[in-house]
């Protein structure tokens, strides 16, 4: 049952919402082999589609990974980034999250890429930020850095997978 804040409680569980970094998304696609790729593929499989966002900004960096490390052709890479738009909500970057991204970059030395997925994320109401390349645990209006691929995973995170 639903609150109206984009939360919902089972068994007193939190739905948080999340976002997807670039990585995670780019080993679903089989960037770093088929082993990451299995256990990608299996936590992005059990993500709740509702609660989770990809900022267009992952969705850009992507395609180029795609084209560059895969080795993609550009119609196949664009399939990708469409089906992962299809499935999960989207984030774009407006003038204000471009704006916060600059304010994240200068405080705390984020490259203004990694500060703009998170400030989209944080945007978005997200709890987790799910990236293998930030800084674990690193928190910022409300978002959290998390590894799913941990050996321990983030309470949230746990809740959200129904591990």
């Amino acid at each position: 049952m639903g609150d109206g804040s984009g939360r919902s409680c089972t068994n007193g569980i939190s739905k948080a919402r999340l976002a997807l970094d670039t990585n995670i998304l780019a080993y679903v696609e089989g960037v770093n082999g088929a082993s990451q790729q299995q256990r990608a593929t299996d936590i992005v499989s059990r993500l709740p589609a509702a609660a989770t966002f990809v900022p267009v900004q992952v969705l850009g960096e992507l395609f180029h990974v795609l084209l560059r490390k895969a080795k993609y052709s550009p119609e196949r890479a664009r399939a990708a980034i469409l089906n992962f738009s299809d499935i999960f909500q989207t984030v774009e970057t407006s003038p204000a999250i471009l704006k916060s991204a600059t304010d994240l970059s200068v405080d705390h030395g984020l490259v203004i890429w990694d500060a703009v997925i998170f400030a989209a994320a944080a945007t978005a109401g997200c709890r987790l930020l799910l990236s293998e390349d930030l800084q674990e645990g690193f928190t910022w209006r409300g978002v959290t850095v998390t590894n799913p691929f941990a050996a321990k995973k983030h309470e949230l995170l746990r809740g959200l997978l129904q591990d």
